[in-house]
């Protein structure tokens, strides 16, 4: 791993939910004055990837703003079955966020976990979702992020068959830049700037590091 290996910080929700939320999702929504504050801090660290899960409305009516306030991109894993539903992104927000500069990758269909999935199952969150979003983005789609950080062997190995070029998991630990396979550290209702950086940018001890690398490879083997 380089000196300075990369920090994936992933967002879901913003502000107020625009629509009905799944169990334990509002865990993971965070106030707006929240949000610029870990945007402020992130923006001062030397290697941070940013990026959105869940393709909700606030990703362009309160994320996309700040972003291009402070000079930042961001990935938008959105969801193809959400596009132009209440409290989701419009198919005229995809465009805007790419307008902005932010690239935009699939978070599947229907935001159900990809393990265990029937070969049609698969094709509609593989290859189906990533039509759509191409579709409504303008440009081809080649990433991914696992929905509910979920993932196994099989699903590898079928983002890997439909040509993926990076996938991005919710495995709490840096990534080696240039990695296939991305952990990301998800931000929570509680988190702030504080805790984040003791958290994200102190070396974790050997004990926690080992234990981390170790619950990776049973999700990749299993």
């Amino acid at each position: 791993m380089s000196a300075h290996p990369t920090v994936n910080v992933c967002f879901h929700g913003v502000g107020t939910p625009g629509r009905e939320l799944e169990p334990g999702e509002d865990h993971y929504w965070v106030s707006v004055e929240r949000f610029h504050a870990v945007l402020d801090e992130v923006a001062t660290w030397p290697s941070v990837r940013l990026s959105f899960d869940d393709g909700n409305a606030s990703d362009v009516e309160l994320a996309l703003p700040a972003l291009l306030e402070r000079g930042l991109t961001a990935e938008f894993f959105l969801l193809a079955g959400r596009l132009d539903q209440p409290g989701s992104v419009s198919t005229e927000g995809v465009r805007e966020l790419r307008r902005g500069g932010m690239q935009v990758g699939s978070h599947g269909m229907r935001h159900r976990s990809w393990r265990g999935l029937s070969e049609a199952d698969s094709d509609e969150e593989f290859v189906a979702a990533r039509q759509v979003l191409a579709e409504a983005s303008g440009a081809p789609v080649t990433t991914a992020a696992c929905p509910l950080g979920r993932y196994d062997r099989q699903v590898i190995t079928r983002l890997r068959r439909h040509g993926y070029t990076r996938v991005y998991t919710s495995d709490r630990r840096p990534a080696r830049p240039d990695a296939w396979l991305q952990p990301r550290y998800s931000v929570r209702e509680h988190d702030d700037p504080a805790g984040l950086r003791a958290e994200l940018l102190r070396r974790a001890p050997l004990s926690r590091r080992l234990r981390a690398a170790a619950v990776g490879t049973v999700k990749r083997w299993r």
